[in-house]
């Protein structure tokens, strides 16, 4: 679906997170993030939104859950994967998804564009990583690539191919 884009910084066995939290802190990063974001619906389990230290500014908050949680009115909370679609198809420009894993797993073969910060580190205690997905069947293009203390990272975007 075109206006899908997923969003993830992925360590080099496409490690996400541990303990429902980042693996790296990256300053940078954070800031492309935000800038990559910003002004857009971000699409996310409950617990990457637990995992937010507050829900981000300029940003539509959309929870996917088959709970019924209680959280803030602003937070729109969709049921199901079919109800995703159908919202991200009415809304017509672009959503991201920002995560958990379960998420990225679910709305991998519907995205158009992944872009991902590829760290040049590995965390062997992680416990939620990113789907493989075919990097030939991606056009991908470096966005820049970054240092911050010993860590290396890149930034790209994944085009899926037509």
């Amino acid at each position: 679906m075109k206006n899908i884009t997923m969003i993830a910084a992925i360590g080099k066995n496409r490690e996400l997170g541990k303990n429902n939290g980042l693996i790296w802190h990256l300053k940078e990063d954070l800031t492309f993030f935000r800038d990559q974001t910003i002004h857009k619906p971000i699409v996310m389990g409950m617990k990457t939104l637990e995992s937010l230290p507050k829900l981000l500014p300029h940003r539509k908050h959309i929870v996917l859950t088959r709970k019924n949680p209680t959280l803030p009115e602003e937070v729109l909370v969709i049921h199901s994967k079919e109800e995703l679609l159908k919202f991200i198809e009415e809304y017509g420009e672009e959503v991201m998804i920002i995560g958990g894993a379960s998420i990225y797993s679910q709305m991998l073969e519907y995205s158009e564009k992944l872009i991902l910060t590829e760290i040049d580190a590995e965390d062997k205690e992680a416990d939620a990583y990113f789907p493989e997905f075919k990097k030939e069947e991606w056009d991908s293009e470096l966005l820049g690539e970054h240092q911050e203390g010993d860590i290396h990272y890149k930034h790209l975007i994944y085009t899926r191919k037509r």
